[in-house]
Order: C-alpha cells, then sequence, then structure tokens
C-alpha cells in the first residue's frame, strides 16, 4: 500500500502554539510521526547569561507565561540553595497558593480547549469563564493576570492579607460549584467519551520507558507528583497524586479536571495554615558560585533547572528541561496506529507548551 506525508501544523486550528509534525499515512492510518521544532526560538538561555542573577527571575517567568510562577519558583530555589538561603514559612506558603492558582488558570485553559477541539462551544466558554476568575485572583494580590512576578530570590515581593485570603477562598469555593456542573459533561457525555476513550492509549510500560512526566503519566497509571518531595510548603499539606489507569485521552482529560479539585483544597489547607512573619527576607553574601539542579512540578509535570555559578553577578549557565519536552517522545509513540481525525485530540491532551520547549 502506498503512503502519504501529510503535515499537521505548525497553523491548525486547534493548536495554541506552533507545532509541525509530518504523518506518515495509509489510507486514514497514521504509521509514522516525524516531528519539526523550532518555530519560537528566542535564546531565552542565552540571554540569562549576559543578565544579573537577579535579573534572570523575570527572564525565566518569559519562558511560558501559563506556567511562569514555577519557573519562577524552581530558579529562586536554585539560588536560594546556592546561596544558602533560607526563607520565611509564609513565604513557602505564599508561593505554593500562587503556584496553585497558576495551576488552576493552566487546567481550565486546557479544558477550554480540549471542548472547543470536540465542538462544545458554550462548554468552551463556561470552562473560560473560571478561568478569568483565578485570573481575576492574581490580577487582584499581584498586579497582572499572567505573568505575576511574585516570587524573588528569598521569598516574595508581595504579601496577602487576610481580607485578600478571604476573597481567595470564597472564589475559590465558588469556582468549585462551578466546575461540579460542567464535570459531568466532560466525563460522562457520550459524545464526549466516544472522542476520548480508548484513543492514544499509552500504557503504564510505555510511559515508563519514554520519560513521560506530569498529568499523561498519572493518566497511565503512575503516582508521579514532584509536590510530594514536599519542597517549598507542600510537605505541609495533604494530598495524593491524581492517577487513572486507562492512559486514553479519556484519562488524562478525568487527571486534569480532578487536579483542578486538588487545587482547589491546597490553596484552602495553605490558607488555613499559613504563619505569621515576613514575606521575603534581605540576603548579602557572594553572588551563587556552584552547580545546582532545582525541580518543580509545573502544570504539565517535572520542570528541571541546572544553574551554575562562578562567583560574580552573571551565572555561567542556566539549562531547563520543559515537561513538554520531556512528553513529546510519549506523543509519537500514540500516533502511529491512530486515525487522522483522532491527531487534534491526542496532541491536545499531552497539553503541549511549545513557548516552554524551544524558548
Amino acid at each position: 500500500m502506498s503512503s502519504t506525508v501529510i503535515p499537521f501544523g505548525p497553523q491548525h486550528p486547534v493548536l495554541p502554539e506552533p507545532l509541525h509534525i509530518k504523518l506518515v499515512m495509509e489510507d486514514e492510518n497514521i504509521v509514522e510521526a516525524i516531528p519539526a521544532i523550532g518555530y519560537v526560538h528566542r535564546g531565552l538561555e542565552k540571554l540569562t547569561e549576559t543578565k544579573e542573577f537577579t535579573q534572570n527571575t523575570y527572564v525565566v517567568e518569559r519562558v511560558c507565561g501559563i506556567c511562569s510562577v514555577m519557573h519562577a519558583m524552581a530558579y529562586c530555589q536554585g539560588i536560594e540553595e546556592l546561596m544558602n538561603i533560607e526563607i520565611s514559612d509564609r513565604a513557602k506558603f505564599l508561593r505554593v497558593i500562587w503556584a496553585e492558582l497558576h495551576r488552576m488558570h493552566s487546567h481550565f485553559l486546557w479544558l477550554g480547549l480540549v471542548a472547543d477541539a470536540f465542538g462544545f462551544e458554550s462548554l468552551f466558554m463556561q470552562t473560560w469563564r473560571d478561568r478569568e476568575k483565578v485570573m481575576d485572583i492574581m490580577e487582584e494580590t499581584a498586579g497582572s493576570r499572567v505573568v505575576i512576578s511574585c516570587n524573588t530570590i528569598g521569598g516574595t515581593r508581595r504579601d496577602l492579607t487576610k481580607e485578600q485570603m478571604a476573597k481567595i477562598v470564597s472564589t475559590v469555593d465558588e469556582i468549585k460549584h462551578d466546575l461540579e456542573q460542567l464535570e459531568a459533561v466532560f466525563l460522562n457525555n457520550y459524545t464526549v467519551k466516544h472522542r476520548l476513550v480508548g484513543v492514544g492509549v499509552l500504557t503504564k510500560a510505555d510511559a515508563i520507558e519514554y520519560s513521560t512526566v506530569g498529568p499523561m503519566a498519572r493518566a497511565s497509571g503512575i503516582a508521579t507528583d514532584l509536590r510530594t518531595t514536599g519542597y517549598s510548603a507542600y510537605g505541609q499539606l495533604d494530598f495524593e497524586p491524581i492517577t487513572h489507569n486507562d492512559g486514553d485521552c479519556y484519562a488524562r482529560t478525568y487527571v486534569r479536571l480532578k487536579e483542578v479539585y486538588q487545587s482547589i483544597d491546597l490553596i484552602k489547607q495553605a490558607i488555613a495554615k499559613i504563619p505569621e512573619g515576613e514575606h521575603v527576607v534581605p540576603f548579602k553574601g557572594f553572588p551563587p558560585k556552584g552547580d545546582v539542579i532545582s525541580r518543580v512540578e509545573q502544570p504539565r509535570g517535572e520542570v528541571l533547572y541546572y544553574l551554575r555559578g562562578n562567583g560574580t553577578k552573571n551565572l555561567d549557565r542556566l539549562r531547563l528541561r520543559t515537561p513538554t519536552f520531556a512528553n513529546i517522545p510519549s506523543l509519537l509513540k500514540m500516533l502511529p496506529g491512530s486515525q487522522l481525525a483522532d491527531v487534534p485530540m491526542l496532541i491536545l491532551t499531552i497539553d503541549p507548551c511549545i513557548s516552554c520547549t524551544e524558548r
């Protein structure tokens, strides 16, 4: 049987960012997938070598806006380890609150894109309505809606008042009520299940072999979540990784939807347990020297920062590995054997962040 090569992307209605995959087809069946990346390379790693280490917090936040808080958290944790800076307990809880708000708005964005992909425009609008409530919280507490620049070396740039924390609790409770009304459509609707169940299966063994991370790994039955290592204030909060054993598009949808509930619970726990104290500590001494690896659980999975300081105000090297980069091999494993009509949904369910990957 003769094969046909069909280019998918970099422009496509379901792709929020440019990803190009050459699909080798036999009739409607995919037999091979060949990726082509590099459309949004901005040279940010090289840029960090020309900026002072205190300025790089702003640079890494621009790697990706949707998970900017986690990029800054990973970077700041690495610098703080190199400089032996111990941040306050209050700052640790504040970082968790803003990180989980970012996880919520990232997952809501993804749920809306998935709803749009299978043609449920009303569901898309209702999902993004709740995302707007999360972004309004970030605007009220940090002054911006996406790149909020609240993390800094030594703690956080801003604090939260009791009134702001009470407002956050009431808003996330309202969002939880809204999500309970939408959950049945995402998880029980016949049309949605027809598009998702059994599509793009990634077995647990394959997920391990391809080093899958984040919700993709958890949807294949692997209970991996860096938050369980206890960084920041997560060690003082109660939670278990959300998992599913089927490893298909439906399982990945289930995990991300349930993680919104988990983020709401973590935010409420953090606000209930947050201690009094300073939100930032001034630091003195020599600039960072040595090597360190800092890891954080982003909405899409583990992000890894490698930092090398030489004792001057500039770093020798900053290198990062993002979760989408780790998950693309799994996507290339799932595409062969699938139908052409399933490709948009398959790509969306890895929640690709190409800006993170290429930076």
